[in-house]
Order: C-alpha cells, then structure tokens, then sequence
C-alpha cells in the first residue's frame, strides 16, 4: 500500500510539473488514464469479492451512464448470475450481443444464463453458434451440462473431459461429471469422480457428500477416510442414513441417524426428525 501510495504521489507530482510545462488537455489526459486504471481494478474487485447486489447496483448504474462500454455491460451481466437473477442477466446478455465487438466468450455468458433460467433447448442452441475453434473451459462444461439434460451420455462424458482437462482448477467439474454418473446409476464411477474432486479440493463438501451417495448406494456405508468438520461428519452421516433407509435397510439407517444426531456439535433438526419419523412407522 505505501509503495502504492508513493506511486500515486510521484505521478500527482509529474502531472503538476506537466500542468507548468504544458497544456491542460495533457493534463485531463493524464488524469483521465488514472481514472480508467482505477475503474478498471474496481470493476474486478465488483466481479470477484464484492457482495453481488452491491456489484449489480454498481455495473447498473455505471453502464447507464456509460452505455456503449461494452465491458460494464458485460460487468452487469455477470454480477446479476452471481446475484441469482439469471432471466435479467438474459436480457443484459442480449444488449452485449447486438454492441460491436461481441466474442464468442459472451454467447458462452449467454447460454450459461439461460441454463440457470432452465431453457436449455435456447442454451443449445447459442453454443451451438460458437465456432468449434473457440475451446475454453467455460464452453465445454456448459456442453457437458445440456448433453447430460438430454440424456446424451457419450456426449456428456466426452464434454466433461476436455473440460476437466482445459482447467487447473478441476474439482467443480469432476463433481458435475460425478453427478451426472450418480443419476445414471453407474455409482462406481461417480465415486471415482468424486474422489478425484476431493484430491483436488478436499473441503469441497459437496463431493463429500455425493462420494457417500455413491458409496451408500452400493452399500457401502461406513464413511469415507476425508478430512471433514464434526458438523460435516453429521452431514455424510445423515446422507449415508437416509440412503440405507431408501435401500431397505432400515436398522442400518436407524442407527447412523442416531450417530449423525449424537456427533452434531449442536441439535441436528433434520436427522431428529427423520429418526421421528421412522421410528413412527414402527
């Protein structure tokens, strides 16, 4: 920061001494680079840490007064998916589409939208208008995803890979891969996915989680070796416990309830009430 600081000095210095020397137009251009410098490290700020309603407000307010910035648009369409408003961040796509210098990266922005809105038979159809040429990570698990909504599983699996592949960060992935195989019953190789998420990311608890799926569904339900919180290990208890139950086997499910219930560090309303609710049924 003091180096910052000491930099933004040397430069108001510079511009004073240019404002002797020369003329006030190349001062205003000057302090003109300083500003767009500044917008353009607060826009990433917005996009990234910023609360998303706060950065939706900003975006909205900053492209309505800059309207042919393409990239506060695009700012503003982003913000809106994080902020769970995808059908307008829809619409704010479409403006981005119709500005000059549109790329294939904002069609991807497009479809992702229009997953989150449910339309998949439109996302398909505008990934379906991005050259093949144009291969990024987003692309292709957005293709990965419509391909697992109509059951083209050969397609899913292909999609997933490069996808997995065209990231250093892979653990998101991996697990939607996982997924997809939980819901086609192939639990063998969901758990293998989901275990490949957790050596990239072992506090991704949503691989957690769905690993004790795959496991409990081939009734396997001693919980996996993972690091986890004494409030998570209640969690893949209770996981594990219902999905016994759901196989038949009731005193197995029973009794991981009790030990999900026994384990949570505070009351475990979910798993009392299914331990209850079992318990009704004789």
């Amino acid at each position: 920061m003091r180096h910052r600081l000491c930099y933004f000095l040397a430069l108001a210095g510079t511009l004073a001494l240019s404002g002797c020397m020369g003329s006030d137009a190349q001062v205003s251009r000057s302090l003109e680079s300083v500003n767009v410098i500044d917008a353009t490290n607060l826009s990433e700020v917005m996009l990234t840490v910023a609360d998303p309603d706060e950065a939706v407000a900003y975006f909205s307010r900053a492209s309505t007064e800059k309207p042919d910035r393409i990239d506060l648009k695009r700012g503003l369409g982003r913000s809106l998916v994080r902020a769970g408003k995808p059908t307008q961040a829809v619409a704010v796509w479409r403006e981005v589409l119709n500005m000059p210098d549109t790329t294939p990266d904002d069609r991807v922005d497009l479809a992702e939208a229009l997953i989150r809105t449910n339309d998949w038979k439109e996302a398909k159809a505008v990934l379906d208008t991005i050259p093949p040429t144009h291969e990024t990570y987003q692309r292709y698990r957005l293709e990965a995803m419509v391909a697992d909504s109509e059951k083209d599983w050969k397609r899913a699996d292909s999609f997933y890979d490069i996808a997995a592949g065209l990231t250093t960060k892979p653990a998101g992935v991996l697990n939607n891969w996982g997924y997809s195989k939980l819901s086609r019953g192939d639990y063998k190789g969901a758990e293998k996915l989901f275990a490949e998420a957790l050596v990239q990311e072992p506090g991704l608890f949503t691989a957690k989680n769905n690993l004790v799926l795959a496991r409990a569904a081939q009734g396997h339900y001693a919980l996996p070796v993972v690091e986890t919180t004494q409030a998570e290990r209640a969690q893949l208890l209770y996981t594990a416990g219902l999905t016994a139950i759901k196989r038949g086997d009731i005193t197995i499910g029973k009794g991981l309830l009790e030990d999900a219930l026994e384990t949570h560090p505070q009351h475990f309303e979910e798993a009392a009430r299914a331990l209850e609710a079992l318990e009704a049924r004789g």
